[in-house]
């Protein structure tokens, strides 16, 4: 097939993930706006944040988070993916509008809840959609530009933070969302979920625009292979377009068990390991260590470092492998967060440190960098390839809903970890955390790459009987 057949799964991609690019974009702002909350010059009518606030309008995103997983986890199957993708933006609108129109404690609340509900439907339809649309040999590519587009949003919120007032940077993202919400219309569902509902010339219109042959009246023989698999996947034998429904024993088998086990741990290590709470306040660290650099020039900088990290984990991840990728990525953390923290705890002991004060900048920069090649980007792409197709849906939920639960934990205790422990004490748990999960990744996870579902689901058990039962 031709590369050209191509060019509308891609432009489908790039439109799915302008949400993307918008979340990106609401966690970024918090750094310089959480700065500003916090000091003299708060235009918030209540005066400065306290740290307790600060901690609630930080971790208040994962209670959204965890509400709009269980939501749009329903609408998806319910309605489809493409009228779960356009309902997602009246949150998007609604978390920009209440920072633009909100000056008090409460409306930065509701704005935080309103992100989470948003990201919640960003991180279980974006995957679906784009999985279902795109072909085999590009899948890959155009599954990890999820992570990509996510720290551009990123790098742009820490950038016009630095020359925008907070509440003036959220009407571009505002015109963003609307321009993705234009541009999704003209998109069609996904063929797979339209042949699950039994609607055959939906699928079949749709994978011919995803396909790039809605011009062409007799298609060649590869398409009408793929519309016969679809055709015997989801329809053939199945009268009612629905899947068998799962049990008990799907989901306590020793395969199960330990696909679970390696999602939730995976997902844990995602968040303990700090840096989303690092992303979520990296003008506040880079004030408090000490930076010689502007609080928001050094999140420029890591912003910068966190987009070339994913865009570098892409080029290594089929390469390398994703084992050695994540336990080097963890270990590589661990010993920045490490070294940050020995750097603030000799100064907390009053030695003379003048000599490397250029250590946080490099250290947060490190940590950032080395985590965006593996432990921010690779747990889910590792969950989705270990996961066997009849427990998928159910694992990638069950795995994102502890994924929301330890975000808040983590957001809603370093500012106070912070203060009653140090910055430096928080810097050495998270570089514990990074260790074992580190340790975890190298005797207990699988190396996936090059490797067949069977094949992985079989190095498990040997070839465990309930192999044939999960296929």
């Amino acid at each position: 097939m031709p590369k050209s057949g191509s060019k509308y799964q891609q432009y489908a991609t790039l439109c799915v993930n302008l949400l993307t690019i918008c979340y990106g974009a609401f966690v970024g702002w918090s750094s310089a706006a959480f700065l500003l909350f916090q000091s003299e010059d708060s235009p918030l009518d209540g005066g400065p944040l306290s740290t307790a606030e600060v901690s609630w309008v930080g971790s208040i995103l994962c209670v959204g988070g965890l509400l709009g997983t269980f939501l749009f986890g329903w609408m998806s199957d319910r309605f489809g993916r493409k009228k779960s993708l356009l309902f997602a933006v009246i949150p998007q609108l609604l978390s920009w509008l209440f920072i633009v129109v909100g000056n008090s404690f409460f409306y930065l609340m509701i704005s935080r809840i309103m992100g989470g509900i948003c990201a919640g439907a960003i991180f279980i339809l974006v995957p679906i959609y784009v999985h279902e649309i795109a072909q085999d040999r590009i899948r890959g590519a155009l599954g990890t530009f999820f992570s990509f587009s996510c720290n551009i949003g990123i790098l742009t919120a820490y950038v016009l933070g630095n020359y925008m007032s907070y509440n003036t940077s959220p009407y571009i993202f505002i015109g963003v969302t609307v321009l993705y919400f234009v541009l999704l219309l003209f998109l069609p569902e996904s063929p797979i979920y339209l042949m699950k509902r039994q609607k055959e010339q939906k699928a079949e219109h749709s994978l011919r625009y995803f396909r790039n042959m809605r011009k062409i009246s007799q298609p060649p023989d590869f398409f009408k292979d793929e519309i016969e698999k679809l055709r015997n996947d989801y329809i053939d034998g199945n009268t009612k377009g629905e899947e068998p429904p799962l049990d008990w024993k799907d989901l306590s088998n020793p395969v199960a068990r330990r696909v679970i086990i390696i999602g939730v741990s995976l997902m844990a290590l995602n968040q303990f390991c700090g840096c989303f709470a690092i992303i979520s306040y990296t003008a506040t660290l880079f004030e408090q260590s000490g930076s010689s650099l502007s609080p928001n020039v050094s999140t420029i900088i890591v912003g910068i470092l966190l987009l070339v990290g994913a865009y570098v984990s892409t080029v290594l991840v089929d390469r390398a492998g994703r084992r050695l990728l994540l336990s080097l990525s963890a270990v590589g953390t661990g010993v920045g967060e490490a070294c940050l923290g020995l750097y603030l705890y000799c100064k907390i002991l009053g030695y003379n440190v003048e000599a490397v004060n250029w250590l946080p900048i490099v250290s947060i920069s490190f940590v950032i960098f080395v985590a965006s090649l593996g432990v921010l980007t690779l747990p889910f792409v590792v969950l989705a390839e270990i996961a066997p197709p009849k427990i998928r849906g159910v694992a990638v939920s069950l795995c994102m809903i502890t994924f929301w639960i330890f975000a808040f934990l983590s957001i809603k205790y370093v500012p106070i970890m912070m203060v009653f422990l140090g910055l430096h004490s928080c810097m050495f748990i998270f570089a514990a955390c990074c260790f074992v999960g580190a340790a975890f990744i190298l005797f207990y996870v699988p190396e996936t790459k090059g490797k067949s579902l069977e094949a992985i689901l079989a190095s498990f058990e040997g070839r465990a009987p309930e192999l044939v039962e999960l296929k």
